[in-house]
């Protein structure tokens, strides 16, 4: 079991946006409910939302050696019905308000407002061993392309995250961020695992009734990605009363100096954690962290590796990089590191394919404290608004839903551009990706061109696009 829930009995696991509690007691015996209803190890879609139902089957699941593939709820139903069709899982254990929309699927039971359904497959595809979770690589794309984690990889980085912390029982996290996004889910895991009071809400920082949660719930943490910040900072976060609040965390790309600076003086000058942090889903969750009382000495750094890993980095040709400043690609060595990737549903029976070794494609530099900074990317991800993007399954949507319009994506975080020969498109292409990622439709930017760069080998030249949003 990745949690032992027995040992905090009847103290509170859930707080519900409604003010009502779940302890952890009530929590396993529901657990264990539902899986009574599974009758062996199997695959499970779990269509998350922050609510009691889609947390009391992921912790099911996990502690049963059911393997659950965490999707968003919201995710756009082509999408679904397409990672349904590659992966074919046995069940689905989605909002009940929901259910109704799969009718060749049979309901067979319900709790918490989620209902269980059986689906026409059954054990379509072997699952390895050791595989305990599922999770997307690139946001709400509705990519194929899945990690595959371990019971080791989540335990290891759960454990490792709950020590860097000190996590306790007597925290009380409140969501700002979806559970089937890795960091979200990492905060909920390490919580669970201290056990600490997890308040679920689906409210936005953006709504009043958030902040009224928050203080009418002695929330003491919560999580955020570098757009988080910003809004906070529109906001005018600074001026409010939050007396309960001790920490904040920051992962999922990386902030501009200027706001870490900015956040990093609040926390100090008012007794409160800044946390930032570096991980990416191959490595479970996290992978470094800049302790709080670091963070204006090393603004703008991710910190250091957190225990039980390791980082080294590496030049173009493999070689180690020994000194400080020198840039290179960043590596991770530690149990967290995932088993690999899964493509299609024969890959569920893959083995360790990385062996406790991640090359992260970011490129990074160490200064002479042993402190990390990311200064760059190398492979085709953007981090928009702490989603990771890959710009290649993009062009893939566009390439099918826009067949007579040649296009490229590239881009900065935060800002996708999308590079088009028919300037007539430009709002049906915003409003077409905005609604297959779940993206605000002021991430993309059209820009027209005469013509798409390429080799004559027929590949893109994005370099030949920087100029656009380089300036």
């Amino acid at each position: 079991m990745i949690w032992n829930f027995e040992t905090f009995g009847s103290n509170p696991a859930v707080i519900n946006q409604n003010g009502t509690t779940v302890s952890y007691a009530d929590l396993l015996f529901a657990s264990d409910r539902v899986a009574q209803h599974i009758p062996g190890r199997c695959l499970v879609f779990n269509l998350c939302a922050n609510e009691t139902g889609s947390l009391l089957g992921y912790v099911s699941f996990l502690n049963n050696r059911i393997v659950p593939f965490l999707v968003e709820a919201g995710l756009d139903s082509a999408l679904l019905a397409s990672l349904l069709d590659t992966y074919r899982p046995d069940f689905i254990w989605c909002p009940s308000r929901m259910a109704s929309g799969f009718k060749s699927f049979r309901p067979i039971y319900h709790d918490f407002a989620y209902s269980l359904l059986k689906t026409p497959y059954n054990n379509e595809y072997p699952l390895y061993e050791h595989l305990a979770l599922l999770l997307t690589t690139s946001g709400s794309t509705g990519s194929p392309k899945l990690v595959r984690l371990s019971y080791e990889n989540i335990q290891s980085n759960t454990s490792s995250i709950a020590r860097y912390l000190n996590l306790s029982k007597t925290q009380r996290p409140i969501t700002t961020l979806p559970m089937s996004y890795t960091y979200g889910l990492s905060i909920i895991n390490a919580h669970l695992y201290v056990g600490a009071a997890v308040i679920l809400t689906d409210k936005t920082l953006m709504q009043k009734a958030f902040w009224q949660q928050l203080k009418a719930f002695e929330a003491t943490s919560f999580g955020g990605v570098p757009y988080t910040y910003e809004m906070l900072d529109k906001l005018r976060f600074f001026r409010m009363d939050l007396p309960a609040l001790q920490t904040m965390t920051q992962a999922g790309g990386k902030l501009s100096p200027e706001l870490h600076k900015k956040f990093a003086e609040y926390a100090l000058a008012n007794g409160k954690n800044f946390i930032v942090m570096y991980g990416q889903t191959e490595a479970t969750a996290r992978m470094a962290y800049l302790p709080g009382e670091k963070t204006l000495e090393k603004c703008g750094s991710m910190g250091i590796v957190i225990p039980g890993g390791c980082f080294s980095l590496i030049e173009d040709d493999g070689k180690e990089i020994d000194g400080p400043d020198m840039a290179g690609e960043l590596v991770y060595k530690g149990k967290n590191v995932s088993l690999g990737y899964a493509r299609c549903g024969e890959d569920l029976s893959l083995g360790d394919e990385r062996n406790g070794v991640l090359v992260t494609g970011d490129i990074a530099k160490r200064d002479a404290d042993g402190y990390y900074y990311v200064v760059g990317r190398k492979k085709r991800f953007l981090k928009i608004f702490g989603t990771r993007i890959n710009l290649d399954e993009v062009e893939r949507m566009m390439k099918t839903a826009f067949p007579d319009v040649d296009s490229a994506c590239a881009g900065k975080d935060d800002l996708m551009f999308v590079f088009l020969t028919d300037d007539t498109l430009h709002d049906s292409v915003r409003r077409f990706l905005a609604q297959k990622t779940g993206l605000h439709f002021s991430a993309f930017r059209c820009q027209a061109v005469s013509q798409i760069p390429k080799t004559d080998a027929g590949k893109t030249l994005y370099k030949d696009l920087a100029r656009y949003y380089e300036a």
